[in-house]
């Protein structure tokens, strides 16, 4: 059976026009530790919150009055702490 041919791939150069001579890619910083508290407390939060809708949501009285929207509330903090994980670093 013939060897087949190695084909050699050409190495990527930018264009000229978009990179400016002795430019270095920016680093960007890692996120504070008050990013990570508070990402991981809104998580947290609605988490607790779900669970307290569950266990006493008949008892609290905001709660009653907000029936269905409270696994919003709950979920809509859940996924804000998400989001910002997205950004961290």
């Amino acid at each position: 059976m013939p060897k087949s041919k190695v084909r050699k791939k050409a190495t990527y150069t930018p264009p000229r026009d978009t990179v400016s001579p002795g430019a270095r890619a920016r680093t960007k910083a890692p996120s504070p530790l008050w990013y990570a508290v508070l990402m991981i407390g809104l998580m947290l939060v609605g988490l607790i919150y779900i669970v307290i809708y569950y266990i006493l949501g008949q008892e609290i009285g905001f709660m009653v009055t907000l029936g269905a929207w409270n696994f919003l509330v709950g979920f809509g903090l859940m996924i804000a702490g998400l989001m910002m994980s997205m950004r961290w670093r």
